[in-house]
């Protein structure tokens, strides 16, 4: 299926500019929606073709071509919200949502590839604070209503007049659910670390990692943390989450006794100071961290090779 960034659409077609325009937005929109790069495309792909299916008289009609796309991929996106919780069920292990890269940090690529692929949609997606991964992994306790109106609200700015008309409910309903949403955020937030403060952390992780230093990985890490991996059960992943910081501790130096040769980079994952693994130049792990007085409280360590096209497609020659 043709995308209407590519070359066998009219260029003459009026407004062609303004609608291929928007798909940064639509990406931006759909995968905090869905927390899936992959689903994010494959919704802007559908409301593409939607648009396209369209007779040109109908298009012209339409007085905001924007608007209309935007209504259009929330929609499919809601669809889409409504019927995960089935799909989670099936899924083996636990679920985490997809990990992005920072476009700055692959530009001559970790793996010196010299290359970099400006047609990937990662690079459309802005990294901020409604990216990082504790923000996203709150936003998967939501109902599908609550997730869109409080994205469209308080992340994209939409009044709730408009957000109303999009989702298809009354603007004080669109309300309560975005208020039922800054709950849910208020109440899983932790306080604010500084990137430098966090780096750091991930930095001393990293490198008691290496030296297989349990003390100094235990001292790291909140006595109650967490840490979570996501396999899809295509590759080895804990299917449980691991609880404790000396059992966390004891697993990762486990993992390192079976994977020899492992390297270990600091690269930023989903807007804040992460951990990437690679193995024989290969990237087999992405690791993202939650922070609170100063130690580690949560680690989410993605696996699954279908999660991690971004960061192989981007890091390797």
């Amino acid at each position: 299926m043709s995308t209407p960034s590519e070359p066998g659409h009219d260029r003459s077609e009026p407004g062609l500019s303004a609608i291929v325009g928007e798909r940064r937005q639509l990406i931006n929109l759909a995968y905090r929606l869905l927390g899936s790069l992959a689903e994010a495309e494959d919704a802007v792909q559908e409301t593409y073709a939607r648009w396209y299916a369209m007779p040109r008289q109908r298009q012209e009609a339409i007085e905001s071509p924007g608007a209309w796309l935007t209504t259009v991929a929330t929609r499919i996106c809601l669809d889409l919200l409504g019927s995960a919780r089935a799909r989670r069920e099936r899924y083996v292990g636990q679920w985490i949502p997809e990990p992005l890269p920072d476009r700055t940090e692959w530009i001559s690529g970790p793996a010196g590839s010299g290359r970099a692929d400006s047609a990937d949609p990662a690079d459309r997606v802005t990294l901020d604070e409604s990216v990082n991964m504790a923000f996203l992994v709150v936003l998967e306790s939501m109902t599908p209503a609550e997730r869109v109106a409080f994205i469209l609200h308080d992340v994209f700015r939409y009044p709730f007049a408009e957000v109303a008309e999009i989702v298809g409910r009354s603007p004080a309903a669109c309300r309560q659910l975005a208020s039922s949403a800054r709950r849910r955020i208020g109440a899983a937030q932790a306080p604010a670390v500084s990137t430098a403060g966090q780096a750091g952390l991930v930095r001393h992780f990293k490198e008691a990692w290496e030296a297989r230093d349990i003390e100094a990985l235990v001292d790291l890490l909140d006595p109650d943390a967490t840490m979570i991996a996501d396999g899809g059960g295509l590759v080895g992943a804990v299917l449980r989450p691991v609880e404790g910081s000396e059992r966390i501790a004891q697993y990762l130096i486990h993992i390192a006794g079976k994977a020899p040769g492992l390297t270990l980079l600091e690269r930023t994952v989903n807007g804040q100071p992460g951990l990437v693994a690679q193995h024989a130049g290969v990237t087999v792990t992405v690791a993202a961290f939650s922070v609170a007085g100063g130690r580690i409280t949560r680690i989410w360590a993605i696996r699954n090779p279908e999660k991690l096209r971004p960061w192989t497609e981007n890091g390797q020659s």
